[in-house]
């Protein structure tokens, strides 16, 4: 059965991978280009516990022994700290008991919860010896009279658990014992006694605790069941045998007013009941079975509650991350009218849990005190008959699931994985409502999306971390207009809009987002709650998407076209980017649209470069953007940049030489560059350039480098001259990977006799090296060739060398590797991990250039 099931899944997977939506954001915001305001302290880790005060100006953090009071206004201000420490005896026990004295035996604060308006109760891992204390918010101290954690906090600090304070009384998800092999849902209170959930895998089967809280009851409800406390986690399937463990998401529901029974179940839940939640996409049968965060978005009445949830499958490998969402309706019709399930008495194929199609007691098992049955003298739980108690011991489970609202997910994201979620409901100009989705993810990345009727908008993908850590908790506050994410690293306060970041009423009506609208009167993109309500008027705001509606703009004058001049032969790179990940961009010359197929260019993501520029090729330059707005059913084209290229031819250059030497040791990587001052030949003159096609600019390794050329031309014409043209040597260093293989590349313009060569420390290689040529017309012949090494060698000259009967032209490398005993450290070769697949993309980018060349 097995493996008939896996073959099902395997199949599932592909088939999800190939057809799975692109959730694509439209923006792209880097973390240096916002106004992002952090908190961190030196040698302080882990702040992921954060709690607002609803009355004061305080964001209250838990870390690794440390709680901070933090201005929400501004996270930057710390108002109060305190340290809680170990003490040396129960670190000496922690590592008795095999765990880290570095990273498990420490006091990882994980609990955070509002007594009263003078007490914080907090709960911390104390080298997996919990304990609790009374922060006072007076003094900001703690009072120093330790409570057992048990129950209350993890043991371990990577251990998932959740906890809700309700009136006095603290409601925990987590696992009471050393090992967390005893998983408890229970509610400490102050003046009752204990109570939990049975120890049984019928109740709780190795959960992992993800969010709890209380939906209060409302006067219009008129059952009198009181408020209820709902619990999300994932847990182990109970119901069916795989193949491996299988997963499912859950969310239980215990009463407040539960009292535990008198016989049957003392001092346990008589009210435990646990339904599935469903998040999958229904055309293809394929389930979300983990669920990693809830928020609750309640609203005026108990109805209006919608509860948000974020969701992966187990296997991770298939890079869809889901938000479902569900109604509290929804929720409580499974819980008051849901069939139970129970124990296959007989073995049924793989279903271990059937459907209970017996008698149910009365008063319903699970079911909180109502006035029904007040009307039947039983006032409490202690009340209940035994019959019912021991049927709710025994049934748990409901076979009926929780369904979506829509029945499939309101977001689909690929190759992502959510870790956090909030939601704001947000009124924009057109008076409608629309939530807004943010979610965090395990890169340290802001997803922000809008639901619209049948679909969900992915405003922006904002980079909110600096390094790719996970979000680990996610709080949003409505007085601020603030979110606020907690990370290993540190606290980061982010506002809920970046509006003022568009700089064209295009982009602020194409983002689509409820809190900005455009004001033409000063030409800004501005956030509606920031502006005056008598300007709203003015203001221009199309949640379609209907761009439309912006003032019409006048076609740009020729003289505002800028001018970039090259001299003859060089290359030209005309720099153009999209603000857009939704736009496509289209090139036009003198009026004519540029395809892939025109001769001897190449449209890059960050503009276009044109190769060996001839007189042909002087005229007007335009880059469009064209963005289709689906909800407005329209195309949206805009002018993004103008060039005038024009040629300025040089006198021949005179004979150069640079030279560059890399070096790379066991502890670090540098690179050292020495470059004689002689201008180079392929100049140009704009403000600001692109780096050459398949270059790299990205600074993930600390190194730069400089190719060497030395050019001696004896033919006249264009098509008689030698040129290597880039990525040149100088391009490809960062890529060099000292202990995996690795590639450089040239590529060389000349007439048909053109060769190149390559030699290493001046030998030339005896090894295959592959070579394309393609003849180019009047142009000459292109020639690109690539060499595929091993490992560096200690000391290794790098040539490439291009031949012809009309002169020569060389790049060179110079590479001294200092190898220890260890050889190049793990922390380099991790920088340069995935150079060489970097470099083979590079090699099919020239290919698709050189194979399109019509040679006209």
């Amino acid at each position: 059965m097995g493996f008939g099931v896996l073959g099902v899944f395997l199949g599932l997977l592909l088939e999800v991978s190939t057809h799975g939506p692109p959730g694509m954001p439209r923006t792209s915001w880097r973390h240096q280009d916002l106004d992002l305001t952090e908190f961190s302290e030196p040698n302080v880790f882990n702040y992921s516990t954060l709690l607002l005060s609803e009355k004061g100006d305080a964001l209250y953090v838990g870390a690794r022994e440390a709680i901070f009071e933090l201005s929400k206004k501004d996270v930057s201000v710390r108002n109060n700290k305190v340290l809680w420490n170990v003490a040396d005896n129960h670190i000496a026990k922690c590592t008795l008991k095999g765990k880290s004295k570095e990273r498990d035996c420490l006091n990882y604060i994980r609990v955070l919860q509002v007594v009263d308006d003078e007490r914080l109760y907090a709960c911390g891992t104390h080298a997996f010896q919990p304990q609790c204390d009374y922060l006072n918010l007076g003094n900001f101290s703690l009072s120093g009279r330790p409570e057992d954690g048990r129950g209350k906090c993890s043991f371990d600090p990577s251990q998932s658990f959740t906890t809700v304070m309700v009136d006095g009384e603290l409601y925990s998800g987590t696992a009471y014992n050393f090992l967390g092999s005893e998983p408890i849902i229970s509610r400490y209170s102050p003046s009752q006694s204990l109570l939990r959930t049975e120890y049984s895998t019928s109740w709780l089967n190795e959960p992992s605790f993800v969010f709890a809280d209380v939906i209060r009851e409302d006067a219009d409800r008129g059952d009198g069941e009181g408020d209820k406390i709902y619990y999300f986690f994932t847990e182990v399937s109970v119901e069916y045998e795989f193949f491996s463990k299988l997963l499912i998401p859950r969310v239980a529901r215990v009463c407040k007013g539960d009292l535990g029974g008198q016989r049957t179940l003392q001092k346990k839940w008589t009210s435990f009941l646990k339904a599935k939640l469903v998040c999958s996409m229904s055309e293809l049968n394929f389930v979300f079975n983990v669920v990693h965060d809830i928020f609750i978005l309640k609203g005026e009445t108990w109805r209006d509650t919608v509860i948000y949830g974020v969701f992966t499958s187990q296997w991770g490998n298939v890079g869809l991350s889901a938000v479902c969402a569900y109604n509290i309706a929804a929720v409580e019709k499974v819980f008051s009218k849901g069939k139970y399930m129970q124990k296959a008495t007989v073995e049924q194929s793989h279903t271990k849990w059937i459907r209970h199609n017996g008698a149910t007691p009365s008063p319903r098992p699970g079911a909180c005190i109502n006035n029904q049955m007040r009307q039947q003298n039983i006032s409490s739980s202690l009340h209940l008959p035994d019959k019912t108690l021991q049927f709710v011991k025994d049934h748990p489970l409901l076979e009926d699931p929780v369904l979506p609202i829509g029945n499939g997910p309101r977001l689909i994201a690929k190759d992502v994985n959510y870790t956090q979620i909030v939601v704001d409901r947000v009124q924009a100009l057109d008076q409608k409502i629309y939530d807004v989705i943010f979610t965090g993810t395990d890169k340290g990345v802001l997803h922000k999306s809008v639901v619209f009727e049948k679909e969900v908008h992915i405003m922006e993908e904002i980079q909110l971390l600096k390094n790719p850590e996970p979000i680990k908790s996610l709080l949003f506050s409505s007085e601020t207009r603030s979110l606020y994410a907690g990370s290993d690293s540190g606290v980061v306060q982010s506002p809920t809009a970046f509006c003022s970041h568009y700089q064209s009423c295009f982009d602020c009506i194409l983002a689509r987002d409820p809190y900005c609208a455009w004001d033409h009167r000063t030409a800004t993109c501005v956030n509606i709650f920031d502006a005056p309500r008598q300007s709203h008027r003015r203001l221009i705001q199309s949640l379609n998407g209907d761009a439309d509606k912006c003032p019409s703009m006048s076609p740009r004058a020729l003289k505002d076209y800028k001018s970039v001049r090259v001299k003859l032969g060089s290359s030209a790179e005309l720099p153009c980017v999209a603000t857009s990940n939704l736009a496509q961009v289209m090139w036009k010359s003198n009026g004519t649209v540029l395809t892939e197929t025109s001769s001897f260019l190449l449209m890059g993501e960050g503009g276009l470069l044109i190769y060996s520029v001839g007189p042909e090729d002087q005229g007007h330059y335009e880059c469009w953007s064209i963005e289709w707005a689906p909800a407005a059913g329209k195309n949206f084209t805009r002018l993004l940049a103008s060039y005038v290229l024009t040629l300025d031819p040089p006198p021949r250059p005179p004979h150069q030489t640079r030279h560059t030497t890399t070096t790379l040791s066991s502890q670090d990587a540098s690179i050292e560059r020495a470059t004689e001052s002689n201008a180079s030949s392929s100049s140009v003159e704009t403000s600001k350039t692109l780096p050459a096609a398949g270059s790299s600019t990205s600074s993930a390794l600390p190194s730069s480098s400089t190719a060497s050329s030395s050019k001696s031309h004896t033919g006249k014409g264009r098509e008689a001259e030698v040129r290597l043209l880039p990525p040149l040597l100088k391009d490809q260093a960062w890529g060099v990977h000292a202990q995996e293989a690795f590639l450089l590349f040239c590529l060389a313009l000349g007439p048909s006799d053109v060769t190149i060569h390559w030699l290493v420390n001046g030998h030339v290689l005896d090894r295959p090296i592959m070579e394309y040529r393609q003849s180019l017309g009047p142009r000459g012949f292109l020639v690109s060739s690539w060499l595929r090494e091993g490992p560096l060698l200690k000391d290794a000259r790098y040539r490439c060398i291009a031949e012809a009967s009309t002169g020569n032209d060389m790049s060179e490398l110079n590479v001294h590797l200092s190898i220890g005993d260890e050889g190049v450290s793990s922390r380099d070769l991790n920088h340069w991990r995935g150079a060489l697949a970097e470099h083979e993309q590079l090699l099919k980018r020239w290919q698709k250039a050189w194979e399109s060349c019509d040679g006209h």
